[in-house]
């Protein structure tokens, strides 16, 4: 019974895509620091990564719900819970609608409404606007629906300020700017992949050639909007000197990507763009605090 009650959690945990949660709680959590220029409140901490988690769990189920078609198609997501049978599309819809009203009741409650409005904006965003619009028609989803991962700093200042400071848009920018070269080095090794199901990738509707000159270009861009936080006076030394050791090292990585015949760099540079992420995060908070 009790194997059996943890093996339909798990089931439901993974339709929650909580991987793709924890890297938007870093970002939401770096912009309560930034905003409190330290540790914020633990109950503030709490029912804010709380509630986004929540928002997130539920817009990853709404995903896989709508997705669930072409899910099954694809090698890296045919053995989730719904294209298996382990979980049927109604269950999945009532699960995620469930999560979202709670996430957003946490936040507007316990929070503040602020936080808890562009909280459902961006899942609005990512349901409506990336999935079930964008994803099956154009190999510009992911740079036009890239918005909705980067709204977790805009939640997290405006759960400690009650408004949008512009540290919180700085790495909102980054975050948009940063989701086409992270994820189309994920789709040079899933080509195949995204061919099957019809998805309009880069690398499968302009080839790989144009995917990695593009993944340079905006990298290029991506790095040089980091450096202009800090002339324009919303980032510090300290993060400008981060900013551009962590910058100059994607940049080599996404050259050695396009030099590379292999799928070996874009791995690599996949796996260093989360890494990446994660500690431009670190370096505003650190900025934050000595500045």
């Amino acid at each position: 019974m009790l194997r059996r009650a943890l093996t339909v959690a798990g089931d439901y945990l993974e339709l929650c895509k909580p991987r793709i949660a924890i890297l938007l709680l870093i970002t939401t959590f770096a912009a309560m620091m930034m905003a409190a220029r330290g540790l914020p409140s633990l109950p503030l901490i709490i029912w804010t990564l709380l509630g986004g988690a929540l928002a997130s769990f539920s817009a990853g189920a709404f995903n896989c719900v709508y997705d669930a078609d072409i899910d099954a198609l694809m090698r890296r997501t045919c053995e989730r819970p719904i294209p298996t049978g382990k979980i049927s599309r109604f269950n999945a819809t009532i699960f995620a609608i469930v999560l979202g009203l709670i996430a957003f009741a946490l936040l507007y409650f316990l929070v503040n409404p602020l936080a808890a409005w562009l909280s459902l904006a961006g899942n609005l965003y990512y349901v409506f606007v990336y999935t079930m619009w964008l994803k099956r028609r154009t190999p510009l989803n992911i740079v036009i629906g890239g918005a909705a991962g980067s709204v977790p700093p805009l939640v997290g200042w405006a759960a400690v300020t009650g408004h949008v400071g512009a540290p919180a848009i700085g790495l909102f920018v980054l975050i948009f700017l940063w989701t086409p070269p992270h994820f189309w080095a994920l789709s040079l090794f899933s080509e195949s992949d995204y061919e099957k199901a019809g998805i309009p990738m880069l690398p499968n509707v302009s080839g790989e050639e144009r995917t990695k000159r593009e993944i340079i270009s905006y990298t290029i861009i991506m790095v040089l909007a980091s450096l202009l936080l800090y002339p324009m006076q919303i980032m510090g030394i300290p993060f400008f000197i981060a900013a551009s050791l962590l910058g100059a090292w994607f940049i080599v990585g996404a050259l050695r990507t396009w030099q590379d015949a292999t799928t070996v760099s874009a791995r690599k540079l996949f796996r260093y763009s989360l890494v990446y992420l994660a500690l431009i995060c670190v370096a505003m908070v650190i900025d934050r605090l000595v500045a």
